[in-house]
């Protein structure tokens, strides 16, 4: 466990040292700006996050590497996490760090650790919850059941739309690995929606089970990509790694027939909930990403208790181990985009025998910056369209409010345009629209990201500003401004 807690160490110092190389991502924007305005709860997300960027930037500042600590930390504790579950399902040393490293080399979670946002915590919570399970069955304590709803209701707090329909559903995957093991279990109840809570589904109205609808809506309706079911498995090979793809594959076919891990079989049914529900509901492919751990943590158990004995003729147990390691070593090649600047990752991904995920339309014109989830917003061209921004506004009136489309494009201007002496973005667009108007009179707006003929039918006077900066590794760029004045406006 020590060199498990260098290792955890070292990952957490390569996001510190790599975590500025990017720009902001506009989810993190959307973060910093609920956190500016904590509540109980917001349009598209639970409290939690915008709690602990609030946390972060007042401890640490609002740097990239400030904002991005919360993640970098969870990233490093995972490997620690999953570790320990190797541990205590049984493994020794090699099955421990063998563990460690199938966490440290997986793209999804390096991916986790280099961005605010809720997958950063998913996998940490749901692992909190098998970590409880686990010594709840293996300690035959039924106090232990507590802790796993306690832990359960924190990650209720972190993401309405996974955590709260997905977690529950692990949870019934729970109760009927258990009730065929014939345990007793205390979970937290099965439902569709934490009670008291306001999710999105009490402005509209959403299908049962609908995992996508928040995050169609984070992209103005824009619907995921649909995946058939090979690619659906071939994605969840490449978001952990391929080569460490047959650990976990070992893992989930021990946790439901191997007689050492009988006691676990929930975790392998779990899993086959999961894949299905998300699967037939089209769910992104990284939505599965946090219940990987526990079955390589099962997997590198079992290894390595196949390593062990029975002895293979001319070959012991230390050399089989060590081929192993070297082998590893050779395949084990950690993709860390962050490490290089845009270009030369473009370069790097360009020249791969296949083509990372698009996990939505929307995402499909631009480029491939985040292992298929493209930067939507470098800092740099964010601040010339701040400075932009500020010109327009000059040009109109110094009461101009300025209106933005989407919560990135609202998020920036909220984050990076105080410094140009920008108002509070207006958006109709998630949370923001609960902010409202924010005292402006509405006789002069500056206006991103519309079509004139659409200003024109609702302003007396609509006059072109210009174009926000060329970024080639943005999703939106070049957005057309228009300063828009009502008949009775000064301008």
């Amino acid at each position: 466990m020590a060199a498990v807690a260098a290792i955890s160490c070292a990952v957490l110092l390569l996001h510190l040292w790599f975590n500025n190389g990017y720009g902001y991502f506009r989810d993190e924007f959307d973060y910093i700006s609920c956190g500016n305005h904590l509540a109980w709860g917001y349009v598209d997300q639970p409290p939690l996050i915008p709690f602990l960027a609030r946390i972060s930037i007042l401890a640490l500042g609002d740097s990239l590497r400030a904002v991005r600590f919360i993640p970098a930390l969870a990233s490093s504790l995972l490997v620690f996490q999953t570790a320990l579950l190797a541990h205590e399902l049984g493994g020794r040393t090699f099955a421990v760090l063998l563990s460690a490293v199938t966490i440290v080399i997986a793209p999804q979670y390096l991916s986790n650790g280099s961005l605010l946002g809720t997958n950063c915590l998913e996998p940490n919570l749901w692992m909190g919850c098998v970590w409880f399970a686990i010594l709840a069955i293996r300690r035959e304590d039924l106090r232990y059941w507590f802790w796993y709803g306690v832990v359960l209701g924190i990650g209720l707090e972190e993401v309405y739309d996974r955590c709260l329909r997905l977690l529950d559903r692990g949870g019934l995957a729970v109760y009927a690995g258990a009730a065929r093991s014939s345990l007793p279990v205390v979970l937290a109840g099965w439902s569709s929606r934490a009670p008291g809570v306001f999710t999105e589904s009490d402005l509209e109205y959403q299908p049962p089970l609908a995992v996508s609808g928040v995050d169609a809506e984070h992209q103005g309706g824009a619907p995921d990509v649909i995946l058939p079911a090979g690619q659906y498995l071939l994605q969840q090979m490449l978001l952990i790694h391929p080569v460490a793809a047959p650990i976990w594959i070992c893992g989930l076919v021990a946790f439901l027939i191997s007689p050492g891990l009988k006691s676990y079989r929930l975790f392998g049914w779990s899993y086959l909930i999961c894949y299905a529900v998300f699967f037939v509901l089209h769910g992104k492919n990284y939505y599965l990403a946090p219940i990987y751990p526990i079955l390589l943590a099962g997997g590198a158990v079992t290894l390595g208790r196949r390593l062990i004995a029975p002895p293979i003729p001319g070959l012991n147990g230390r050399s089989r181990r060590s081929s192993l390691a070297a082998g590893q070593r050779r395949l084990f090649a950690p993709d860390y985009g962050a490490s290089v600047e845009p270009g030369s990752f473009l370069v790097y991904v360009r020249s791969l025998p296949f083509r990372l995920p698009v996990m939505e339309y929307s995402h499909a014109q631009g480029p491939n910056c985040r292992n298929g989830t493209p930067t939507s917003s470098a800092g740099r061209d964010r601040r010339e369209n701040g400075s932009g921004l500020a010109a327009a506004r000059s040009g109109g009136t110094r009461d101009c409010g300025i209106f933005a489309q989407n919560y990135g494009q609202a998020g920036a201007i909220d984050f990076l345009g105080s410094r140009y002496g920008l108002p509070p973005a207006l958006s109709g667009h998630q949370t923001w629209f609960l902010w409202g108007p924010r005292r402006y009179t509405g006789n002069c707006l500056i206006v991103l990201d519309d079509r004139r003929e659409v200003l024109e039918r609702l302003w007396w006077k609509v006059d072109y500003a210009g174009t926000s900066a060329a970024n080639p590794y943005a999703l939106e760029q070049q957005l057309p401004v228009f300063i828009c004045a009502a008949r009775n406006s000064a301008h």
